[in-house]
């Protein structure tokens, strides 16, 4: 073979290794300018998502994957850190708001107090409202707090199929120096206890709520009731009020966190009373309804599982 022809073999040979080196390069920009698309529109906020490459079974396509899927959860702890920060926001907000009236009257006292001329009698009145309404911050705080943690998942508790009597007696007790106060008669029917679906430590957290409604809203020498009515699925736990009553309109938003009735508004209470009643019954697959007449009372319903092998009332 002669120089010549070995010469012009190896220019071939080197043509097509040039062009190979070539295609292999416009091949891999290619599938780079591909994946940079896709943090362009990451980044633009576009949705990368719908983007359609001919992106075949290659190491390539499963690298632009896996991007993909680097980008999804990025851009989820993205949208739960901003949740976070407006569930924390949100949070100072509400404590802002609720506590802004008791610090003034609490400021307002204090230079009440700073008074050299003030009798001991209005001494000990104004230290006396500054106690309560350093009270009435501490449990806005805590029932906030409490509130926040149940929505976001933070506070987990067990319920199971035990007694509900113990339950609703230790409910009672809470709110029993309330009513003696308004000579309020607290009554509850008589029934052989039996299991329903429940924590007793919060549901009777929740009756308690209720129960002060119940009391704080109806007139002196009333009468709060609780009855139980067996259905098929559900129990139904009433307590019924001879109170103002709640009109219709409303009650969509008695459940809601910091609602007040246009009738209670300049009565003490923080609309947060019924708004955790109903998340500890919805972490106990129960829930909470009301029936109420203007100027007639209130009965709230409180609805918990029947444990199914247990026998009829």
């Amino acid at each position: 073979m002669s120089s010549q022809t070995i010469i012009l073999i190896l220019m071939a040979c080197l043509i097509l290794c040039l062009a190979a080196l070539a295609i292999s390069i416009a091949y891999f920009m290619l599938q780079w300018r591909k994946l940079d698309t896709i943090l362009e529109h990451f980044q633009s906020g576009n949705n990368y998502k719908n983007l359609h490459f001919d992106l075949y079974e290659t190491r390539e396509s499963r690298i632009a994957s896996q991007l993909c899927r680097i980008l999804d959860s990025g851009q989820f702890q993205k949208m739960q850190a901003m949740e976070e920060k407006n569930q924390v926001m949100e949070l100072v907000s509400n404590l802002s708001h609720q506590l802004k009236t008791p610090l003034a009257n609490i400021t307002m006292n204090m230079e009440f107090l700073e008074d050299s001329t003030l009798s001991e009698e209005m001494r000990a009145k104004f230290l006396e409202h500054t106690k309560s309404q350093a009270n009435k911050m501490q449990w806005l705080m805590n029932d906030l707090l409490k509130a926040s943690r149940l929505e976001n998942g933070m506070i987990q508790f067990r319920a199971e199929y035990t007694g509900i009597k113990d339950t609703i007696a230790k409910a009672l007790s809470s709110v029993y120096a309330q009513a003696r106060a308004k000579n309020i008669q607290l009554s509850v029917e008589e029934f052989q206890d039996f299991c329903l679906y429940h924590n007793p430590k919060w549901t009777s957290e929740a009756m308690s709520n209720i129960l002060e409604n119940a009391i704080k809203y109806s007139p002196e020498d009333s009468h709060v009731r609780i009855t139980l009515s067996k259905m098929d699925i559900y129990t139904d736990i009433t307590i019924t009020d001879e109170g103002i009553g709640i009109p219709e309109k409303e009650f969509n938003y008695i459940f809601t966190r910091f609602y007040r009735g246009q009738d209670v508004e300049q009565q003490e209470g923080s609309g947060l009373g019924l708004y955790l009643a109903q998340l500890i019954l919805q972490h106990e697959k129960g829930y909470i309804t009301v029936s109420s007449k203007k100027g007639k009372g209130s009965s709230f319903h409180i609805f918990l599982l029947i444990d199914k092998r247990q026998i009829r009332l």
